[in-house]
Formats: structure tokens, sequence, C-alpha cells
């Protein structure tokens, strides 16, 4: 298969590349495929599949990106059923002409793959902290009503788990419930003394602690989740952070919320790398979300805060003086770091670093609930801490709107009188109304059950989305090829113009 020359100039000079298909048809690579890969050795390529409104959670997508090594990235997009039957040019037309008018929804996965294309993805980071990640769980519920949406999301030790929850489920509820049952599942003291082993390299086995995480997720891998995910793990072979966006997710969640002297480091299965919490090397990773694409990052701090106020003891310290001053009712207390508390503090010199330069950057915003009094295990805490998280949040991005600086996740808001007068709404504008579509709010009454599912019918032969439409009249096919003179959603006049003068001369 060939292109014709028009085609070919437009392939060889676009920036990005878009491959769509079918999420429940074959991963094999079409002709099409072939052909622009061979034009566009160079060119910038990602994967997007479409799947049905309502469908399970994806699966097989290594499959498809095995097949495909030269795509950087791949998106999950939950469309309408309506895409996926034919309809004529001249009903598309008209539910066109009704949805340009409409306010545009900002939290469809069609508004999320624009503002990825736009530069403008909204990164949520979810930081390490124990049982104070139950915390999360409230931000991102404050976070959806506030009307703001989650693009991608990252996160190190409790919060992997929590961000990988809300990629898999992306409903509040459903988080909330399994997250309640997991954390409920820790404070069980019986499974905890099933797990006790010989203390050479930790206190816990970690079998029982693997089995919770895996009853949660089940086998599914990152590539699998609806939304672009990372985690961070500290890699102890190596010495170095890890930033994990493939492979078996309940494995990298597991090494990410592996505290040393607790649970033994996870063998990664790739490699056989030792991997432990990624909160020692980075705890709150807004750089790794930065180097990913997102422009506006918000960074959940939910880590424990160490004691700065401590006594200045002179050159040498004896541990009787220190025994009798806690043992001395009516002896002035004094602050001095035990043990476990300075190779404590020595193992998160990195991290304390790396948290200080979040703070003080101008690229995330930074948010820390009210959750100094919890501690790191008390898992038994869930609600109550949520609920903090939640008042927080609510708070917070209350007082964003009250100052003007919350908008810029926001839509436009005004509406076009016409569609040829909507040139004031953006690409992401545009995607965000087309989604806005109602499953039923435009089918005329001369549509019948059976016309519908005699069209549902049609629809199981595509193959692709961008399939050509079989058993057209030859008017309809014109129509179709003109679809865009006079109407286009990303040519201008001006280039309209160029075409049809280039379309002229060839």
């Amino acid at each position: 298969m060939s292109f014709t020359a028009w085609t070919q100039r437009c392939v060889r000079q676009a920036d990005c590349i878009l491959i769509v298909g079918l999420a429940d048809k074959g991963t094999g690579i079409g002709k099409i495929e072939k052909e622009v890969e061979r034009l566009t050795i160079r060119t910038h390529k990602e994967l997007v599949l479409l799947h049905r409104e309502g469908a399970d959670r994806p699966k097989n997508t290594v499959s498809w990106l095995n097949n495909r090594s030269w795509v950087s990235t791949h998106h999950h997009i939950q469309c309408s059923k309506r895409m996926f039957i034919r309809r004529s040019q001249y009903r598309i037309n008209e539910l066109y002409m009704k949805v340009l008018t409409s306010e545009p929804l900002i939290h469809t996965d069609f508004s999320r793959l624009a503002r990825w294309l736009t530069g403008t993805s909204v990164g949520l980071v979810l930081g390490g902290g124990g049982a104070r990640g139950a915390a999360h769980v409230g931000m991102i519920k404050a976070i959806q009503e506030a009307g703001i949406p989650i693009d991608m999301v990252g996160g190190v030790s409790i919060g992997a788990f929590m961000g990988a929850l809300w990629c898999a489920e992306k409903n509040v509820t459903t988080m909330t419930q399994k997250a309640r049952e997991w954390s409920k599942k820790l404070t069980q003291w019986w499974r905890q003394l099933l797990d006790l082993t010989y203390p050479v390299t930790s206190m816990f086995s970690g079998r029982d602690f693997n089995q919770t995480i895996f009853s949660t997720f089940g086998d599914t891998h990152i590539e699998d989740l609806w939304l672009p995910y990372f985690t961070v793990t500290t890699d102890i072979t190596a010495s170095s952070m890890r930033v994990h966006t493939h492979g078996s997710l309940w494995r990298y969640i597991r090494a990410s919320m592996s505290l040393s002297g607790y649970m033994p480091p996870l063998c990664d299965p790739t490699d056989g790398h030792l991997l432990l919490d990624g909160g020692y090397v980075n705890n709150l990773p807004a750089d790794v979300m930065r180097s990913h694409g997102a422009k506006h990052i918000l960074a959940i701090d939910v880590g424990s805060q160490d004691d700065t106020d401590l006594t200045n003891y002179g050159d040498c310290l004896s541990g009787w003086w220190l025994l009798w001053k806690r043992w001395n009712p009516f002896a002035s207390p004094v602050k001095v770091p035990n043990l476990p508390d300075i190779q404590s503090r020595l193992a998160y010199v990195s991290c304390v670093r790396q948290l200080e330069e979040v703070k003080n950057s101008d690229y995330c915003e930074y948010i820390r609930p009210p959750i100094d009094k919890y501690k790191t295990l008390q898992f038994g805490s869930f609600d109550e801490i949520k609920e903090v998280g939640y008042n927080h949040g609510k708070t917070y991005f209350a007082g964003l709107l009250k100052a003007g600086l919350l908008p810029i996740f926001k839509p436009e808001q005004g509406k076009a009188s016409h569609p040829h007068e909507s040139s004031c709404y953006t690409f992401t504008d545009l995607a965000q109304m087309v989604c806005k579509v109602a499953h039923n709010q435009y089918i005329d009454e001369s549509d019948s059950e059976e016309e519908y599912e005699a069209d549902e019918e049609d629809a199981q032969e595509v193959g692709y989305a961008s399939e050509p439409a079989v058993g057209l009249s030859d008017t309809e096919k014109t129509s179709l090829r003109r679809r865009r003179v006079g109407g286009s959603l990303s040519l201008s006049e001006n280039e309209l113009e160029s075409e049809n003068e280039y379309a002229t001369k060839s």
C-alpha cells in the first residue's frame, strides 16, 4: 500500500502521529501502520486504544506495545457506544452542530488526550508516609470536587498503592472501599504474627504482605491502568533510583513499600536487582512527574516530620547520663536521637534534600495535610485520616479558587452563538465538548430499535476506528472526501486555501 504525495508530505511533517485502534480487536500491525513507520522513522508516535464506555479494565496492552516497539507511549480512551456505530454524514454533522455549542467536560478521556497533546496535562504526585497515606484518598476526593482533572499519577510507598487504585478504578467510592479493606488487613495482629521469620534480612517474610497487595490488584500490569502511572523504588543493587512505568503492578507497589528491616527487598523480575522503599531516595517525585510531561503538578506530602529542636550536649555523650535524664522525674528533659533514629535520618538524607527542592520549586503545588499526629503504622485510623485529608483539600482548593489561581484547570466558560464563531475555543476545549454527548440525547424519534440494533451489528465488524465506511453511495463518499472543507477543526482559512492550491497543482 502506498500513500498519495500529499499524504506522505503530511505524515513526514507531523510532530506526532497517533496510531488509533480498537482495544478489543487484534493486536497485529496493519498495512497503513507499516507504511507510516517506513515513512516516519524519526517521528514521535503514540498508541491510542479505544474502549467502549463501561468496559472492563484494559487487558493485553503489553501485546499491543510489543508489536510496536516504535511507539513511545500509549493512551486508554473510553468512548461512547455511539462512536462505534456508523452513521450518515448528515447525522454526524447534525450532532456536531449541537455539541459544538455545549459546555466542555474536562474529566473525559478525550479531554485528557487533548491536554497531553497540547502540553497542559495535570499530574498528581502522592508521597509516602505509611498509614498517613489514607489522607491521599480524601485529597483525591477534594480534587475531583474542585473540578481539577487528573491526567497522570505517580507515587511512592503508600502513595504508589493509593495512586494505582485511582488509576485502576477512577472512582472515589470504589477506591475508598478497597483502600479501607486493605488497611483493615494490616491491623490484624495474627497475620503479622504468622509472617514473622528469623530476622537475618527482615522481621517479616513478606508473604502475607504480598498477598494483601495481590488481592487488591491481581495480576494487572502497569500498562493496563486507565491513566499513565509510575512508581519509584530504591535499587540497592545499583545504588540508584528506579522509575517503573511498565511491568507487574503489584510487585513494584510492594517494592516501593518495602521498608528496610521490616520487609525483605523485592527481586526485580526483569533483572534480579533488589528493590526497597522509594522513599529512601525520593519520597515526593514531583521532578519525575515533570520529566514525564505534566505542566500542572499537585504534590501531596504525608511523610513524617523529623524533630529539629535537639539538645546541644557538647563534644561527648554518655548513655548513662541519658538514662538518668529519662528516669529522673525532676530532671529537665533532653532531646537526643537514639541509634535507630540516627540510622533512619541517614537513610533519608537524599530524600529530605529532594523534598526541600520540591517545596521551593515553582513548577508544582506543594500540599501537606495536617496529619503529623498520626503514626506510620496507625492503619486503624483510616477513616479519620481520610477525613483530615478531605477537609484540608476542600479548604485548600476553595482558597485557590477565591484567590483566582484555580481557573487554570478549568475550561472556557463562554459559548459560541454560532459554530463558525467558535474560533476562541482551543483544541482541548473542542475535545472536551465532543465528549459532552449524552447516550440518547440526539437520537431522532424516527430511529427505531431495529435500526439501532442493526447499527450495533455493523459496529461489531469494525476493525479500526479510521476504517472507511462500506456500502455508501457515491454522493455520501464525495461528501466524506469534502468533510473538511469549510468546517475543519485544525486548519485556518489560509491553510485551507494553501491546501486547495496544492491539490489543484497536483
